[in-house]
């Protein structure tokens, strides 16, 4: 068995709200492509590929054998997650852990434009019971927002500062869909969505494509001078039906961070960990989440963003590449989050880099209100 799993190489596409000249292929042979040539490497030192779509997305069954030529998994080891793009991190990283194979070539790719983001998500919920009163992603996390803001009195200006923060951030990114400077008045009088969330609390549609490249201790210190190791991982899943949860209240997030910080030997996260990059569809779900993970108690995390801490130059910055946010497609989010993570340790973050990171956070979701929780914690290549 490995005894480390690294991440010696990353390439992400721009994201753009519609990318009307690459097709699947083309965008994930362009990161594939991109990653191996800028890590000096070919496919052939790849022993086995993970590919990270959802068939509801790109449109046909199986989706992963469209894109086979083009990530090279052709005669090779391929495996697809159909989940948050940290869920096939997460996958890659157990593969190499378990001895059978050495490195993994990671792509992840959505066209969201292609697709009618309400009818999808409306579909994964219950169809007897759920889905016929509409539900979809939207709805649901508005019911969550509204629960959240009323058991521990957040106040929609708190939420709000989150999109300022992460769309301030979304400038320094060259990669991001979007990026800009407003005002807490201009967040709230965005057209309303659905109560309480509005258009500038919630993601943009998307589309793009990321890749990483993942292998053991010894060749990780083989084709790279300073690999991120992956020091603890953990996901944890809550009741499928929403009224099981109290979703003011995020059980598989607290237990997922809890057993990778076990792993990772973290005792206390808010002074261990140096930044985080984590998975906010909404504004409202940056708050909930960091008290999830520990960052700061119950009902706190308004008063984070409201003392800067989670500003980029603040004690803890959150998202300083501009998060979901600043558009990431769905899927491809969580693997996202690991890589911007990765460079930041890496001291390739350009303009949104924290100076002196060597410990980070990377946190992916999905399923209704963040049923799904993975947290992966990076740390600098020693």
């Amino acid at each position: 068995m490995a005894d480390r799993v690294g991440i010696v190489g990353i390439y992400q596409t721009k994201y753009e709200p519609r990318k009307v000249f690459d097709s699947y292929p083309e965008m994930v042979f362009e990161v594939c492509s991109k990653v191996l040539e800028e890590a000096g490497l070919t496919i052939e030192d790849m022993d086995n590929i993970v590919t990270n779509s959802q068939d509801f997305w790109d449109g046909r069954t199986i989706s992963s054998r469209t894109v086979s030529e083009a990530c090279g998994s052709v005669l090779r080891s391929e495996s697809k997650v159909a989940m948050d793009g940290s869920f096939a991190v997460f996958y890659a990283a157990m593969r190499i852990l378990s001895g059978c194979y050495d490195s993994c070539l990671l792509v992840s790719h959505c066209k969201m434009s292609e697709g009618f983001p309400h009818v999808i998500h409306n579909a994964m919920f219950d169809p007897t019971y759920q889905r016929i009163l509409g539900f979809d992603d939207l709805s649901t996390c508005a019911l969550q927002a509204r629960r959240y803001m009323g058991k521990y009195k957040i106040s929609e200006e708190q939420i709000a500062k989150v999109s300022v923060k992460n769309l301030k951030n979304g400038k320094l990114n060259p990669h991001a869909h979007r990026g800009m400077e407003v005002s807490v008045d201009r967040v709230m009088g965005s057209a309303k969505l659905a109560d309480p969330i509005k258009e500038m609390d919630a993601y943009p549609v998307t589309d793009g494509a990321c890749a990483m490249i993942l292998a053991n201790e010894e060749k990780a210190k083989k084709w790279c001078a300073n690999p991120v190791w992956l020091a603890g991982m953990a996901s944890r899943l809550d009741s499928f039906y929403l009224g099981d949860r109290d979703l003011a209240e995020t059980a598989s997030l607290t237990l997922a961070s809890k057993k990778a910080y076990q792993m990772a030997g973290i005792s206390n996260p808010r002074k261990e960990i140096d930044l985080v990059e984590l998975s906010e569809f909404y504004s409202y779900q940056e708050l909930l989440w960091l008290e999830g993970m520990g960052f700061c108690r119950r009902g706190e995390g308004g008063k984070m963003m409201e003392k800067g801490i989670t500003h980029l130059e603040g004690e803890l910055p959150v998202n300083p590449s501009g998060g979901i946010l600043s558009g990431n497609p769905i899927t491809v989010a969580g693997a996202v989050r690991v890589a911007e993570a990765a460079l930041q340790l890496m001291g390739k973050a350009g303009k949104r880099q924290v100076e002196g990171a060597r410990r980070a956070l990377a946190q992916g979701h999905c399923g209704p209100c963040g049923q799904a929780q993975c947290v992966i914690i990076l740390e600098k290549g020693v």
